[in-house]
């Protein structure tokens, strides 16, 4: 049954039947489907069956994207917004995880306990709301009604305030502090160098969810401000959808999402698997 010559009793690994072998393959084919058929698809011509090799028309496909929607400028938009929420995120969410966990202060916990709760409140009860303040504060239509909102979150804060309980020792802490070490310097020298698999993990989810976001950037954003989820949203909008276009817009689309997963993807797993 595929098992490894290893015999747990003896300290050795423990057995992997071959059935979780095939689980995971089944998962990883799963998993590369979707993108695959849209690869597959956009590079047809036209699709009037089931396609299934090549064809030959990716590239003729990606210059149609680019002459039907702005789509250069979408992806501006999206890395601007994806990029500064990410940093944004990283940084504040860091800086109160630590807070949360190795600071004393009066309603540490009464505080962390209501931040947590905020998660409860569905996204889509906030959008009449934060679009009348985006109004108001005359953001409406621009980047920075997506980016002001999203600067740090809840699930980001918790995130980082477990993994720094986990990795950076009370003990350790108060060290620094009778040696003299300010609050700044014990979050700089001591809490990042120990928490970054989880900075990782949180850059890469959060730059994920935020090119990936749709709603709130189709409620607040003119049409000259698109972002790519709204680009490709203009390319099916028509009573015939072109689907090697979409797909090859989706392709191309995927592409900054794929190189940030190649940079970030071995510490975010590292980051997971610890926390």
């Amino acid at each position: 049954m595929g098992e490894l010559p290893a015999d747990p009793a003896a300290g050795g690994p423990r057995p992997v039947r071959t059935w979780v072998y095939g689980l995971l393959v089944a998962f990883v084919a799963g998993s590369l489907f979707p993108f695959c058929w849209a690869v597959l698809v956009g590079d047809q011509a036209a699709v009037s069956a089931v396609p299934l090799a090549p064809g030959g028309h990716f590239l003729a496909n990606a210059r149609r994207v680019f002459d039907t929607v702005p789509f250069w400028r979408a992806l501006g938009n999206s890395a601007l917004v994806a990029g500064t929420v990410t940093v944004s995120t990283v940084l504040f969410a860091s800086l109160a995880g630590f807070a949360f966990a190795r600071v004393r202060f009066p309603g540490r916990d009464r505080l962390f306990a209501f931040v947590v709760a905020t998660m409860a409140v569905p996204t889509q009860l906030g959008v009449i709301p934060l679009y009348l303040a985006m109004a108001e504060l005359g953001w409406a239509g621009g980047p920075q009604a997506v980016i002001v909102p999203n600067l740090v979150t809840a699930l980001g804060v918790f995130w980082m305030r477990q993994y720094t309980v986990a990795a950076v020792p009370a003990e350790l802490v108060d060290a620094a502090r009778v040696d003299g070490c300010s609050l700044p310097r014990v979050y700089w020298h001591v809490c990042l160098p120990a928490v970054r698999p989880a900075l990782a993990s949180l850059g890469m989810f959060t730059f994920m969810a935020s090119w990936n976001d749709f709603l709130w950037p189709l409620v607040v954003l003119d049409a000259d401000h698109p972002t790519v989820q709204l680009a490709l949203e203009r390319l099916q909008s028509g009573h015939y959808v072109d689907y090697p276009l979409v797909l090859a817009g989706a392709t191309l689309a995927t592409v900054p999402v794929l190189v940030v997963f190649a940079v970030l993807g071995r510490r975010s797993v590292d980051g997971v698997a610890l926390g």
